[in-house]
Protein backbone atom coordinates (compact mmCIF):
# COMPACT_ATOMS: atom_id res chain seq x y z
CA UNK A 1 0.00 0.00 0.00
CA UNK A 2 1.77 3.67 1.07
CA UNK A 3 5.27 3.85 1.93
CA UNK A 4 5.23 4.19 5.64
CA UNK A 5 7.87 6.01 7.65
CA UNK A 6 8.63 6.69 11.22
CA UNK A 7 7.74 10.04 10.55
CA UNK A 8 4.16 9.05 9.85
CA UNK A 9 2.04 10.50 12.83
CA UNK A 10 0.30 7.35 13.43
CA UNK A 11 3.45 6.18 15.00
CA UNK A 12 3.05 5.75 19.02
CA UNK A 13 6.54 7.68 19.09
CA UNK A 14 5.81 10.67 16.54
CA UNK A 15 2.13 10.92 18.65
CA UNK A 16 3.70 11.27 22.00
CA UNK A 17 6.17 14.16 19.96
CA UNK A 18 3.47 15.95 19.02
CA UNK A 19 1.26 15.96 22.36
CA UNK A 20 4.49 17.02 24.31
CA UNK A 21 5.39 19.78 21.86
CA UNK A 22 2.16 21.37 21.92
CA UNK A 23 1.00 20.64 26.07
CA UNK A 24 -2.02 18.61 24.56
CA UNK A 25 -3.85 17.13 27.40
CA UNK A 26 -6.79 14.34 26.10
CA UNK A 27 -10.71 15.28 27.04
CA UNK A 28 -12.15 12.12 28.16
CA UNK A 29 -15.98 14.13 27.53
CA UNK A 30 -15.05 14.28 23.91
CA UNK A 31 -13.94 10.59 23.51
CA UNK A 32 -10.31 11.15 21.85
CA UNK A 33 -8.44 8.48 21.25
CA UNK A 34 -5.59 8.94 18.52
CA UNK A 35 -4.83 5.85 16.39
CA UNK A 36 -1.44 4.84 16.18
CA UNK A 37 -1.35 1.42 14.40
CA UNK A 38 -0.28 2.09 10.51
CA UNK A 39 -2.06 -1.17 8.95
CA UNK A 40 -5.29 -0.65 10.34
CA UNK A 41 -4.91 3.06 8.39
CA UNK A 42 -4.23 1.38 5.38
CA UNK A 43 -7.19 -1.49 5.57
CA UNK A 44 -9.36 2.17 5.99
CA UNK A 45 -7.72 3.63 3.20
CA UNK A 46 -8.25 0.61 1.18
CA UNK A 47 -12.07 0.40 2.12
CA UNK A 48 -12.23 4.47 0.65
CA UNK A 49 -11.56 3.71 -2.52
CA UNK A 50 -10.26 7.08 -2.98
CA UNK A 51 -8.01 8.67 -5.81
CA UNK A 52 -6.69 11.83 -6.63
CA UNK A 53 -9.61 13.01 -8.71
CA UNK A 54 -11.71 12.46 -5.32
CA UNK A 55 -12.57 14.41 -2.18
CA UNK A 56 -12.59 13.30 1.76
CA UNK A 57 -14.65 14.38 4.44
CA UNK A 58 -12.85 13.51 7.63
CA UNK A 59 -14.80 13.94 11.03
CA UNK A 60 -12.90 14.56 13.96
CA UNK A 61 -9.33 14.05 12.61
CA UNK A 62 -7.46 14.50 16.23
CA UNK A 63 -3.59 15.02 15.73
CA UNK A 64 -4.06 14.24 11.93
CA UNK A 65 -3.36 10.71 11.63
CA UNK A 66 -5.43 9.93 9.49
CA UNK A 67 -5.79 13.13 7.90
CA UNK A 68 -2.04 12.57 6.55
CA UNK A 69 -3.23 9.22 4.88
CA UNK A 70 -6.10 10.66 3.42
CA UNK A 71 -3.67 13.57 2.00
CA UNK A 72 -1.48 10.86 0.39
CA UNK A 73 -4.62 9.39 -1.36
CA UNK A 74 -7.06 11.81 -2.14
CA UNK A 75 -7.38 15.12 -4.34
CA UNK A 76 -8.96 17.19 -1.33
CA UNK A 77 -9.52 16.46 2.35
CA UNK A 78 -11.68 18.97 4.35
CA UNK A 79 -11.42 17.91 8.12
CA UNK A 80 -13.84 19.54 10.87
CA UNK A 81 -12.86 19.56 13.88
CA UNK A 82 -14.51 19.94 17.38
CA UNK A 83 -12.01 21.14 20.02
CA UNK A 84 -10.53 24.37 19.02
CA UNK A 85 -7.37 23.05 20.71
CA UNK A 86 -6.53 20.87 17.58
CA UNK A 87 -6.89 23.32 15.05
CA UNK A 88 -3.21 25.28 15.85
CA UNK A 89 -2.01 21.13 16.22
CA UNK A 90 -3.48 20.37 12.62
CA UNK A 91 -2.02 23.61 11.14
CA UNK A 92 1.42 22.53 12.07
CA UNK A 93 1.67 18.97 11.23
CA UNK A 94 -0.41 19.36 7.81
CA UNK A 95 0.97 22.20 6.76
CA UNK A 96 3.08 19.69 3.84
CA UNK A 97 -0.15 19.36 2.62
CA UNK A 98 -1.95 22.52 0.48
CA UNK A 99 -4.81 20.18 -0.09
CA UNK A 100 -5.94 19.50 3.05
CA UNK A 101 -8.45 22.48 4.99
CA UNK A 102 -9.20 21.96 8.69
CA UNK A 103 -12.36 23.62 9.59
CA UNK A 104 -13.51 24.14 13.24
CA UNK A 105 -16.76 23.20 13.91
CA UNK A 106 -19.43 20.71 15.44
CA UNK A 107 -20.03 18.38 12.66
CA UNK A 108 -23.89 18.04 13.88
CA UNK A 109 -24.29 21.68 13.28
CA UNK A 110 -22.57 22.26 10.15
CA UNK A 111 -24.52 22.49 6.75
CA UNK A 112 -23.34 19.93 4.95
CA UNK A 113 -24.57 20.66 1.59
CA UNK A 114 -22.92 24.08 1.52
CA UNK A 115 -19.89 22.32 2.87
CA UNK A 116 -19.79 20.04 -0.04
CA UNK A 117 -20.34 22.77 -2.36
CA UNK A 118 -17.36 25.10 -1.02
CA UNK A 119 -15.00 22.41 -0.86
CA UNK A 120 -15.76 19.35 -3.03
CA UNK A 121 -16.71 20.68 -6.93
CA UNK A 122 -15.14 19.34 -9.49
CA UNK A 123 -14.45 16.39 -7.16
CA UNK A 124 -15.32 12.83 -9.08
CA UNK A 125 -16.42 11.63 -5.99
CA UNK A 126 -16.53 12.15 -2.14
CA UNK A 127 -16.57 9.90 0.76
CA UNK A 128 -16.63 10.07 4.35
CA UNK A 129 -13.84 8.68 5.96
CA UNK A 130 -13.03 8.98 10.02
CA UNK A 131 -12.50 7.65 13.68
CA UNK A 132 -15.79 8.50 15.22
CA UNK A 133 -15.69 9.57 19.08
CA UNK A 134 -17.61 6.82 20.07
CA UNK A 135 -20.50 9.31 21.85
CA UNK A 136 -21.73 10.76 18.81
CA UNK A 137 -21.61 7.85 16.25
CA UNK A 138 -25.34 7.45 15.90
CA UNK A 139 -26.23 10.95 15.49
CA UNK A 140 -23.21 11.50 12.97
CA UNK A 141 -24.38 8.66 10.97
CA UNK A 142 -27.55 9.38 10.97
CA UNK A 143 -26.88 12.67 9.38
CA UNK A 144 -24.29 11.61 6.98
CA UNK A 145 -27.35 9.34 5.50
CA UNK A 146 -30.34 11.47 6.41
CA UNK A 147 -29.19 14.67 4.44
CA UNK A 148 -29.23 12.50 0.82
CA UNK A 149 -25.82 13.95 -0.10
CA UNK A 150 -23.99 13.38 -2.69
CA UNK A 151 -21.72 10.43 -1.42
CA UNK A 152 -20.10 7.34 -2.24
CA UNK A 153 -18.88 5.81 0.78
CA UNK A 154 -18.86 5.89 4.90
CA UNK A 155 -15.77 4.57 6.17
CA UNK A 156 -15.69 4.94 9.76
CA UNK A 157 -14.00 3.24 12.84
CA UNK A 158 -16.55 2.86 15.78
CA UNK A 159 -17.20 0.79 18.83
CA UNK A 160 -17.54 -3.09 17.84
CA UNK A 161 -20.44 -3.17 18.80
CA UNK A 162 -22.22 -0.24 16.97
CA UNK A 163 -20.75 -1.95 13.91
CA UNK A 164 -22.18 -5.19 14.33
CA UNK A 165 -25.71 -3.62 14.77
CA UNK A 166 -25.14 -1.31 11.60
CA UNK A 167 -24.28 -4.64 9.51
CA UNK A 168 -27.06 -7.03 11.51
CA UNK A 169 -29.05 -9.36 9.70
CA UNK A 170 -32.69 -9.92 10.94
CA UNK A 171 -33.23 -12.54 13.91
CA UNK A 172 -30.08 -11.21 16.36
CA UNK A 173 -30.08 -9.68 19.04
CA UNK A 174 -27.85 -7.06 17.26
CA UNK A 175 -30.36 -6.09 14.18
CA UNK A 176 -32.67 -3.46 15.22
CA UNK A 177 -33.69 0.56 14.02
CA UNK A 178 -29.58 1.29 13.56
CA UNK A 179 -29.90 -1.69 11.43
CA UNK A 180 -32.34 -0.83 9.22
CA UNK A 181 -32.09 2.72 8.69
CA UNK A 182 -28.16 1.96 7.51
CA UNK A 183 -28.88 -0.74 5.63
CA UNK A 184 -31.78 1.36 3.94
CA UNK A 185 -29.13 4.08 2.92
CA UNK A 186 -26.44 1.62 1.98
CA UNK A 187 -24.67 -1.58 1.93
CA UNK A 188 -22.44 -2.75 5.26
CA UNK A 189 -19.19 -4.61 5.76
CA UNK A 190 -16.99 -5.22 8.42
CA UNK A 191 -13.94 -4.13 7.35
CA UNK A 192 -11.92 -5.16 11.10
CA UNK A 193 -11.95 -5.36 14.07
CA UNK A 194 -9.41 -2.91 16.48
CA UNK A 195 -8.13 -3.12 19.78
CA UNK A 196 -7.69 -0.78 22.29
CA UNK A 197 -3.91 -0.92 22.21
CA UNK A 198 -3.52 0.18 18.73
CA UNK A 199 -4.62 4.00 20.45
CA UNK A 200 -3.17 6.52 22.52
CA UNK A 201 -4.79 6.46 25.17
CA UNK A 202 -6.19 2.91 24.73
CA UNK A 203 -10.46 2.71 24.83
CA UNK A 204 -11.53 -0.11 27.16
CA UNK A 205 -13.51 -1.73 24.27
CA UNK A 206 -12.99 -3.31 20.96
CA UNK A 207 -13.10 -0.62 17.56
CA UNK A 208 -13.92 -1.72 14.30
CA UNK A 209 -13.98 -0.26 10.66
CA UNK A 210 -16.91 -0.77 8.55
CA UNK A 211 -17.54 0.23 5.29
CA UNK A 212 -21.26 1.47 3.95
CA UNK A 213 -21.39 1.67 0.69
CA UNK A 214 -24.24 4.13 -0.59
CA UNK A 215 -26.71 2.41 -2.98
CA UNK A 216 -28.21 4.70 -6.03
CA UNK A 217 -31.76 3.86 -4.78
CA UNK A 218 -32.79 2.92 -0.85
CA UNK A 219 -32.78 -0.77 -0.23
CA UNK A 220 -36.60 -0.80 -0.16
CA UNK A 221 -39.37 1.40 -2.22
CA UNK A 222 -41.58 3.14 0.34
CA UNK A 223 -43.82 6.18 -0.71
CA UNK A 224 -42.64 8.19 3.07
CA UNK A 225 -39.72 7.81 4.32
CA UNK A 226 -40.89 9.04 7.65
CA UNK A 227 -43.74 6.88 7.89
CA UNK A 228 -41.11 4.10 7.06
CA UNK A 229 -38.89 4.64 10.27
CA UNK A 230 -41.95 5.33 12.76
CA UNK A 231 -42.98 1.63 12.10
CA UNK A 232 -39.51 0.39 12.33
CA UNK A 233 -39.14 2.92 15.80
CA UNK A 234 -42.72 2.00 16.68
CA UNK A 235 -41.47 -2.04 16.11
CA UNK A 236 -38.88 -1.83 18.04
CA UNK A 237 -40.22 -0.08 21.33
CA UNK A 238 -40.37 -3.25 23.72
CA UNK A 239 -38.11 -5.81 22.06
CA UNK A 240 -39.58 -8.46 24.00
CA UNK A 241 -43.17 -7.74 22.91
CA UNK A 242 -44.60 -9.16 19.76
CA UNK A 243 -45.32 -6.94 16.70
CA UNK A 244 -49.10 -6.75 16.89
CA UNK A 245 -48.32 -5.51 20.69
CA UNK A 246 -46.07 -2.56 19.62
CA UNK A 247 -47.52 -0.89 16.81
CA UNK A 248 -50.95 -0.78 18.57
CA UNK A 249 -49.20 2.43 19.85
CA UNK A 250 -50.23 3.56 15.98
CA UNK A 251 -53.26 1.72 15.43
CA UNK A 252 -55.03 2.50 18.59
CA UNK A 253 -56.08 -0.40 21.13
CA UNK A 254 -59.54 -0.53 19.45
CA UNK A 255 -58.19 -1.66 16.19
CA UNK A 256 -56.10 -4.29 17.18
CA UNK A 257 -57.61 -6.70 15.94
CA UNK A 258 -58.07 -5.04 12.46
CA UNK A 259 -54.17 -4.85 12.96
CA UNK A 260 -53.45 -8.76 13.37
CA UNK A 261 -55.53 -8.73 9.84
CA UNK A 262 -53.41 -6.39 8.01
CA UNK A 263 -50.45 -8.33 9.53
CA UNK A 264 -51.04 -11.29 8.08
CA UNK A 265 -52.56 -9.57 4.53
CA UNK A 266 -48.95 -8.87 4.37
CA UNK A 267 -47.53 -11.98 5.20
CA UNK A 268 -46.03 -11.14 8.96
CA UNK A 269 -47.75 -13.58 11.72
CA UNK A 270 -48.99 -10.37 14.21
CA UNK A 271 -46.92 -12.96 17.48
CA UNK A 272 -43.40 -11.95 15.20
CA UNK A 273 -41.28 -9.69 17.09
CA UNK A 274 -39.22 -6.71 15.13
CA UNK A 275 -36.27 -8.27 15.02
CA UNK A 276 -37.37 -10.96 12.87
CA UNK A 277 -38.35 -9.20 10.07
CA UNK A 278 -36.55 -7.96 6.86
CA UNK A 279 -36.73 -4.45 5.29
CA UNK A 280 -39.24 -5.48 2.75
CA UNK A 281 -41.46 -6.85 5.36
CA UNK A 282 -41.27 -3.27 7.06
CA UNK A 283 -41.85 -1.81 3.82
CA UNK A 284 -44.91 -3.92 3.35
CA UNK A 285 -46.49 -3.20 7.12
CA UNK A 286 -45.45 0.66 6.47
CA UNK A 287 -47.48 0.86 3.08
CA UNK A 288 -50.74 -1.14 4.34
CA UNK A 289 -51.02 0.79 7.58
CA UNK A 290 -51.02 4.13 5.50
CA UNK A 291 -53.58 2.60 3.04
CA UNK A 292 -55.62 1.58 6.12
CA UNK A 293 -55.61 4.60 7.59
CA UNK A 294 -53.80 3.53 10.59
CA UNK A 295 -50.76 5.27 10.23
Amino acid sequence: MSNHSNQDIATSSRTKEIIRKHGFTFKKSLGQNFLTDLSVLDRIIDAADLDKAKGVLEVGPGIGSLTEQLAHAAGKVTAVELDQRLIPILGDVLSPYPHVSVVHGDILKTDLRKLWEERFSGCAGVSVVANLPYYVTTPIIMKLLEEQLPLENIVVMVQKEVAERMAAKPGGKEYGSLSIAVQYYCEPELVCIVPGKAFIPPPNVDSAVIKLRRRTEPAVSVADEDKFFRVVQTSFTQRRKTLSNNLSALSGKERKGELGELLQSCGVQPERRAETLSLAEFARITEALTASGML
